[in-house]
């Protein structure tokens, strides 16, 4: 079970954040849809090499102040 939950609306904003740090993933890697959570997590540990803490926290970071374009 995932620990955060990224609305589609909201995941169009992250994901620009996502494509601004990690450059090298591809939209096949940043697909989504709302209740996807644990794959979209699974999937970014396999391309960003690191563990699931860190993507979680990354995600969550870039959900908190969802405007700013900072992540």
């Amino acid at each position: 079970m995932a620990e955060i939950s990224i609305s589609n609306a909201d995941w169009d904003r992250l994901k620009i954040k996502l494509k601004r740090k990690y450059n090298h993933l591809s939209e096949e890697d940043l697909s989504y849809q709302a209740g996807q959570e644990e794959e979209l997590i699974q999937r970014l540990m396999k391309r960003v090499n690191r563990n699931r803490e860190y993507v979680v926290f990354t995600l969550s970071k870039g959900l908190v102040n969802i405007d700013n374009n900072r992540l």
